[in-house]
């Protein structure tokens, strides 16, 4: 259980307990990873649920640098949302303020209090963003020189609105964020309008390409995994993977990361067959689909991101729920890297299933999120998506008999490992 106290100079006096988190990842233009925007929500279960902007704010960034924020957002950057309590307040210095944007919500008046203060703040190292800005308001005006970024959200805000105000913001020099950026076409429509960065799931949403191919290295890495999973010699699947070459790379570059814990270094392709054995192996190879080499550092960095997210998350809410069952935690962990196999390929679910043979409750899980691991799966599509969806996270978790506390550490370890997995894979 979290009890966390945090004083300030003025009369505010904390007590933090019951909260979920969630990171929305924001993107450049080249769609490869720049930032997280922190996101969270109370839970309302009894009398100690936070009710105000500071406790959100102060739990977020209590926990994050009580676990560590490189275990929330890795080498990125984070964006917190900011009131005016907030930022009056004396809990920055939990912050690394070279690691930390602070984001301006839309609703605060620009005091001369409130200009003082972000001044200050600023002269101390802290970024500054303006939050869902939708026009050029007298307060946006009057905050506009004081912050890098200006974020507008998709859904409030015209196109021929956002194409006024774009070269304008852009003018001043500014960085510009388009939130909540769901479709290929929304996402197309703000490069072309100069935006630097971009947050949304649209990186996430299948394009089906009607006869689509696997490309080589991906068949490469379907054909391993099926003599992986069969009966096939060690020395059949060291001599498969031999024949690619950007695949022996890579997985060398898997197998030595902090993430596998190997207790020595792995120099040979006999020695990562034999030392993981089959189980670590596909789960290496299930990841090594969404590195794939002509990918690297574009499009499928956010994707692989959430893949590998996914995967470790369901791994240990499975482990947490039937710890005696090591089996059922594998399986998790294969539902989590399978369910964004739709968007990877840009094949239907129901093809994908046809080419790779699962069980039942596998197939119920990714087609229908039917059962126990499509319980966890729409759990964990829930905390992605937590600002539409924050509402059906405490019941999935009563459901499952789990606390907001456990959903969080397990959170922040999979993150972790996510991250581990990523910067040596790309």
């Amino acid at each position: 259980m979290i009890d966390l106290s945090l004083h300030d100079s003025g009369p505010h006096s904390l007590r933090v307990r019951e909260f979920y988190l969630g990171r929305q990842p924001i993107l450049d233009r080249n769609q490869a990873l720049f930032g997280y925007e922190l996101l969270f929500r109370n839970a309302p279960v009894g009398p100690a649920h936070v009710t105000n902007d500071l406790s959100a704010t102060a739990a977020v960034i209590a926990h994050a640098s009580q676990l560590g924020m490189e275990k929330t957002i890795g080498d990125a950057l984070g964006f917190v949302n900011v009131d005016a309590s907030v930022l009056m307040s004396d809990i920055f210095s939990f912050l690394p303020r070279e690691k930390v944007v602070l984001e301006i919500i839309n609703t605060m008046p620009a005091t001369p209090e409130i200009i003082a203060r972000i001044r200050e703040l600023a002269g101390h190292g802290f970024s500054f963003a303006l939050d869902d800005v939708t026009g050029e308001t007298d307060d946006v005006l009057a905050l506009l020189p004081l912050v890098d970024y200006v974020k507008m959200d998709m859904r409030n805000i015209a196109l021929s609105t956002l194409a006024r105000l774009a070269p304008r913001f852009r003018q001043d020099k500014k960085k510009l964020v388009a939130e909540k950026v769901e479709t290929r076409e929304e996402f197309k429509n703000c490069l072309d309008l100069g935006f630097d960065y971009f947050q949304g799931y649209y990186f996430s949403r299948p394009v089906i390409m009607s006869g689509k191919k696997l490309s080589p290295s991906q068949l490469a890495v379907m054909e391993l995994m099926t003599l992986v999973t069969s009966d096939a010699e060690n020395q059949e699947i060291e001599r498969a993977i031999k024949r690619d070459v950007s695949l022996a790379l890579n997985l060398l570059r898997l197998v030595n990361t902090p993430a596998v814990g190997a207790r020595q270094r792995i120099d040979s392709l006999s020695q990562a067959v034999t030392i993981l054995g089959r189980r670590q192996l596909q789960r290496w190879l299930q990841i090594m689909l969404y590195a794939e080499p002509s990918k690297r550092g574009h499009s499928m960095t956010p994707l692989l991101m959430l893949a590998t997210t996914r995967g470790r998350l369901l791994e240990l809410l499975a482990g947490k729920l039937r710890q005696s069952q090591r089996e059922v935690a594998d399986i998790a962990f294969t539902v989590g890297i399978m369910s964004l196999m739709d968007t990877l390929f840009g094949i239907p679910m129901a093809e994908i299933l046809e080419q790779i043979p699962v069980g039942d409750e596998v197939r119920d899980a990714l087609l229908h999120r039917g059962g126990f691991y499509g319980d966890l799966l729409r759990l964990v599509e829930c905390i992605e998506r937590i600002e539409e969806m924050d509402s059906h996270i405490v019941p999935t978790l009563r459901d499952l008999a789990m606390s907001t506390d456990e959903l969080v550490e397990l959170e922040m370890a999979a993150f972790e490992w996510s991250d581990n997995v990523v910067r040596y894979a790309l």
